[in-house]
C-alpha cells in the first residue's frame, strides 16, 4: 500500500498540495508556540532599576498574608502603607535617609508615561547630569531623554516649569524630577526609603514593625514600579500565543479532514476501479491512510524546519510591540520541535480517519458512474456527530445560562465555546448549504438568461463541493463575528452599566496620582446649584470558603451624597443604610445577606467586622463593594461626582467646576465623555491577539479555499467543455465559474454569521441575566473585510484554472476520460 500511496501522491499531487501546505504551517506555527512557551519559563529574574546603586531600601507593608488551612494566601495592598515614624527616626540615626515619591506627570510634547521622582534619589538609578545642574526651586526640574533641552519652559498638570537639566535615559522609565520640596508637595506620601548604612543594622531597627522590609542585592527590584511586569508580560504573551496555537490545531484538523474528504469524494470512481480489480476494503482504507501519513512526515519535518526560522522573528515583533520584555529571546530548545512534529503526524492521522472510512465503503459499481449529482453527501456518522455536538453546545450553554451566567463573559470560555458550535455547523453543513444555495441565489436565478440558473442549479446539485468550500469561510467569519463581537459586546455592556448607575451630570477628576487636594475639595463642595460627592478608590479583601483570598475593587464614598450621584443595581437593602459601621457588597459574595456581618481586610490589610447595608447585582463583574471613607483611610480622592440642581445651567456650572481646578489641576468631563474615557476598546494585547488568531484562520481559509477550488474546477472540465459546445462562450464560462465561487462563499458567510450570532446571543442572554442591559455588538467592518478576502480567493481560485483548462478545444475537452 505505501508503494500504490507514493504514485497516488506523485499523479495527484494538486489534491494534496493543500493537506500539505496546511499541514507544514500548522506544524510551524505550533513549533513556535513551543519555543516561545520554553524561552518564556526560564526567563532571568529582572534586576534592580532605579534603586541599583542604593546600599539598602526600607519598603513599607505592601501585602496582606492571611494563613489557612492549605498554607498562606497573599494579596498586594491596595493602600500599601509607609514606613511607621518611628522606624524612620532610627533609621535617621544610623544613617542618611532619603524619601522616595513616584507621581504621574503630563506634559505638553514630552512622553506619556512621565514619572516624577525627587532630584535626591536620581544617584540610586544612577542618573548623572548630562547637561545644565540639579533643579533648585519649585519651578525648576530635570527630565531625562532628549525631548526637551535646558532654558525649555514645559506646561504640565501640576504647572509650569523651567527645564534647568538633562540625564541620560536609563530605558526603564521616562523621569522629570523635582526638587525634594517639590517632589513632597505633589506626592505627600513616600512608602519606600534609602539608607545609607549596614543593612545589618537596618534590619535591626526595623524589628517589630510589621510587614516593613529590608531590601539589598536583587531583592531592590521590589521597589521599582510594577516588579512584575515581566512575569505578567509574559502570562499576556503566552496566554495570546497558547490561543493562537489552539486555533491553529484546530482549523489545521479542520482543513485537512476537509481536504481529505473531498478528494476521496472525488476518486470514487478511482476507488470502484481498485475494487473491481479485487482490492479489498481494508487495502483501499490503508492506501488512504498511507497517502495521509506520507503527507504528514513530510508536512511536518517542512514545519519543524519553518518554525526555527519564523521563532526568532516571532520573538522579535512581540519585543517590538511591547508584548514582551526587552530581553526576551528563543533559547536553545528541542522539546518543541518533537511535540509539533508528532501533533503534525496525529493531526494528519485524525484528520483523515473518516475519509478512509468512507473510501473503504466504495463499491465495484462506483467505476461506472457518470452522474455528478452528490448522493450521500451526508453520512449517518456525520449527521450522527453533528447532531451530538449541536445538542451539547445548546446543553452546555443552557446549564451556563441557569448556573453561572457570569462564566459565559470570561475569555477564556467566549474564546473556545464558538470551536464547539462551529465543528457542529460544519459537519451538518451538506444538510444546510442546499437550500441556502437557493436561497441567496433565487433572485439572479429569476434574472433574464441561464446564468442565474445554471449557477443555483451547479451550487445546489454538488453539495460536497459546495459544502467543502463553504466549510473555511464558515470558520473564519465565525471566529470574526465571535472573538471581535464578544469583546464588543462586553466592553458596550460595561461602558452602558457604567452609564446607568451614575447619575451625575459632570464627572471630574485629578491632573495626578495624588488626587485632590483639601482646598480644592472646599472650593467644589462650595459651589452651589450642584450636589457634590467626593470619592477613592480602593479595595477590600474577604477569606470565602476558609481558603480563598478574594480582593473586591472599592469605593469609598460619602454615604451623605451617594444616593444623590449614583444609581446602584441593588438587589436588597437601602444605599442610604451605608455607615461607618457597614459595607454594601455584590451577589459573587459567598455572605450577602443584609443585616449579616462579614469580616474583611481593609485596603491598608486592617481587619474589621462590617455589617451588610446592601447588596448588588452581579452584572458584568465590575460591581464591587461600598464603604465609607473611614474604611478606605489616607487614600485620595479620585473622583467628584456633581449632579445638577433643578435649574441649574450646565454650561454655568461647567465654567465654575474647571474655576474651582484650575490651581491644582484637573479635567472636567460630561457623564458620557467621563464614560468614554474610561472604558475604552479593548486592550492592545487582547486585541493583538484576536488579529493573531484571525490572521491564522484567514491564511488557513485561503490554503483550503484555493486548494479545493482549483480541485473542482479540474473536477468539472468536462462540464465546462459541454457549456462551451451548447454554445457559451469563453467569458461566460468564467463568469459562471466566478459567480459560482462568490454563491459558495455567500453560503459559508451565512453559516458563519449564523454561529457568531448563536454565540453573541448567548452572551446577550447572559448579560440579561446578571440584570445587565445592553445591545449585540456586531464587527460589521472586519466581517465585510473577511468576506471580501474570502471572495476574492475563491474567484481567483476558480477562475484561474478554468481559464487555463479552457485555453484547449471544448471537443478534446469533452472526450477526457478519467
Amino acid at each position: 500500500m505505501l508503494s500504490t500511496a507514493l504514485r497516488v501522491l506523485r499523479t495527484r499531487w494538486v489534491t494534496f498540495v493543500g493537506s500539505f501546505v496546511a499541514l507544514s504551517l500548522g506544524v510551524a506555527l505550533i513549533a513556535v508556540m513551543g519555543l516561545a512557551l520554553a524561552s518564556s519559563l526560564d526567563a532571568p529574574d529582572r534586576g534592580p532599576e532605579r534603586f541599583a546603586a542604593a546600599p539598602v531600601v526600607v519598603k513599607g507593608r505592601d501585602a496582606l498574608s492571611v494563613p489557612t488551612s492549605i498554607g498562606d494566601r497573599t494579596e498586594k495592598l491596595a493602600q500599601p502603607r509607609a514606613v511607621p515614624d518611628h522606624t524612620v527616626a532610627k533609621l535617621r540615626d544610623l544613617g542618611t535617609v532619603v524619601e522616595d515619591r513616584s507621581f504621574a506627570v503630563r506634559a505638553e510634547g514630552g512622553p506619556g508615561d512621565l514619572v516624577g521622582h525627587p532630584w535626591s534619589t536620581a544617584a540610586f538609578a544612577p542618573y548623572g547630569l548630562d547637561a545644565g545642574r540639579a533643579p533648585e526651586a519649585a519651578d525648576e526640574a530635570v527630565v531625562s531623554g532628549d525631548w526637551a533641552r535646558p532654558g525649555t519652559r514645559v506646561r504640565t498638570d501640576a504647572g509650569t516649569v523651567r527645564v534647568v537639566g538633562t540625564v541620560a535615559g536609563l530605558g526603564f522609565e521616562n523621569a522629570v524630577f523635582y526638587t525634594d520640596t517639590r517632589a513632597a508637595e505633589l506626592s505627600p506620601r513616600s512608602l519606600q526609603l534609602v539608607v545609607d548604612a549596614d543593612a545589618a543594622a537596618v534590619r535591626e531597627a526595623v524589628r517589630g514593625s510589621e510587614g516593613v522590609q529590608v531590601l539589598t542585592g536583587d531583592a531592590r527590584r521590589y521597589a521599582d514600579a510594577d516588579p512584575d511586569r515581566d512575569s505578567e508580560a509574559l502570562t499576556a504573551m503566552n496566554a495570546m500565543f497558547g490561543t493562537a496555537g489552539g486555533v491553529t490545531g484546530f482549523v489545521s484538523v479542520f482543513v485537512v479532514a476537509s481536504t481529505f474528504a473531498f478528494a476521496v469524494a472525488q476518486r470514487r470512481r478511482e476507488f470502484g476501479l481498485l475494487r473491481t480489480a479485487g482490492a479489498t476494503p481494508g487495502q483501499i482504507r490503508r492506501m488512504v491512510v498511507s497517502e495521509a501519513l506520507v503527507v504528514g512526515v513530510l508536512a511536518s519535518a517542512a514545519g519543524c524546519v519553518l518554525g526555527s526560522y519564523g521563532a526568532p522573528r516571532l520573538a522579535e515583533w512581540a519585543v517590538d510591540e511591547s508584548l514582551a520584555p526587552r530581553w526576551f529571546a528563543i533559547g536553545d530548545h528541542t522539546w518543541p520541535y518533537h511535540m509539533a512534529f508528532w501533533t503534525g503526524l496525529f493531526v494528519a492521522l485524525c484528520g483523515v480517519v473518516a475519509a478512509s472510512w468512507r473510501a473503504g465503503r466504495t463499491g465495484p459499481a462506483e467505476a461506472l458512474r457518470e452522474a455528478s449529482v452528490d448522493t450521500g453527501a451526508m453520512t449517518r456518522g456525520r449527521r450522527l456527530f453533528g447532531t451530538a455536538l449541536l445538542i451539547t453546545a445548546a446543553v452546555t450553554l443552557a446549564l451556563a445560562l441557569v448556573t453561572n451566567p457570569g462564566e459565559l463573559l470570561q475569555r477564556k470560555t467566549y474564546v473556545s465555546r464558538p470551536m464547539l458550535l462551529i465543528t457542529a455547523v460544519a459537519l451538518l453543513a451538506p444538510v444546510l448549504v442546499r437550500p441556502l444555495a437557493r436561497l441567496v441565489a433565487w433572485l439572479p436565478a429569476r434574472l433574464p438568461g441561464a446564468g442565474g440558473m445554471l449557477v443555483r442549479e451547479n451550487a445546489a446539485a454538488g453539495v460536497r463541493r459546495t459544502a467543502a468550500v463553504a466549510a473555511p469561510v464558515l470558520v473564519t467569519v465565525a471566529l470574526a463575528g465571535s472573538l471581535l463581537g464578544a469583546t464588543a459586546t462586553l466592553n458596550e455592556a460595561k461602558a452602558t452599566e457604567a452609564r446607568e448607575q451614575t447619575a451625575a451630570d459632570f464627572v471630574v477628576t485629578p491632573a495626578g496620582d495624588s488626587g485632590f487636594d483639601g482646598t480644592t475639595l472646599k472650593r467644589l463642595r462650595a459651589m452651589s446649584g450642584v450636589h457634590v460627592s467626593a470619592s477613592s478608590s480602593s479595595a477590600v479583601y474577604v477569606l470565602e470558603d476558609g481558603v480563598a483570598l478574594i480582593r473586591s475593587d472599592a469605593r469609598a464614598v460619602e454615604p451623605e451624597t451617594l444616593a444623590a450621584t449614583a444609581r446602584l443595581p441593588l438587589a436588597a437593602g437601602k444605599s442610604s443604610d451605608l455607615d461607618d459601621d457597614s459595607i454594601i457588597v455584590n451577589q459573587e459574595w459567598e455572605r450577602h445577606t443584609v443585616g449579616e456581618r462579614v469580616d474583611v481586610w481593609l485596603g491598608d490589610g486592617t481587619r474589621k467586622s462590617l455589617r451588610i447595608a446592601a447588596v448588588m447585582t452581579i452584572g458584568t463583574g465590575d460591581n464591587g463593594v461600598y464603604v465609607t471613607p473611614r474604611n478606605a483611610p489616607a487614600e485620595p480622592v479620585d473622583r467628584v461626582d456633581v449632579r445638577l440642581v433643578d435649574g441649574a445651567r450646565p454650561g454655568t456650572v461647567a465654567a465654575g467646576l474647571r474655576e474651582a481646578v484650575r490651581a491644582a489641576g484637573g479635567e472636567v468631563l460630561t457623564k458620557d465623555a467621563w464614560v468614554r474615557a474610561t472604558y475604552p476598546e479593548t486592550s492592545r494585547t487582547t486585541r493583538t491577539g484576536f488579529l493573531l488568531v484571525l490572521g491564522i484562520a484567514l491564511l488557513y481559509t485561503g490554503i483550503s479555499l484555493a486548494n479545493t477550488m482549483v480541485m473542482a474546477t479540474s473536477d468539472r472540465v468536462r462540464d465546462l467543455a459541454v457549456l462551451r459546445l451548447a454554445g457559451a462562450t469563453h467569458w461566460q464560462v468564467l463568469r459562471l465559474v466566478g459567480a459560482e465561487a462568490l454563491l459558495v462563499v455567500a453560503v459559508g458567510g451565512l453559516l458563519g454569521a449564523l454561529v457568531a450570532g448563536l454565540n453573541l446571543l448567548g452572551m446577550w442572554s447572559a448579560l440579561e441575566l446578571l440584570s445587565v442591559r445592553t445591545s449585540i455588538e456586531i464587527p460589521w467592518a472586519t466581517l465585510a473585510a473577511a468576506m471580501g478576502a474570502c471572495a476574492v480567493l475563491a474567484v481567483i481560485s476558480a477562475v484561474v484554472p478554468a481559464g487555463l483548462s479552457l485555453r484547449r478545444r471544448a471537443v478534446e475537452l469533452a472526450g477526457v476520460r478519467e
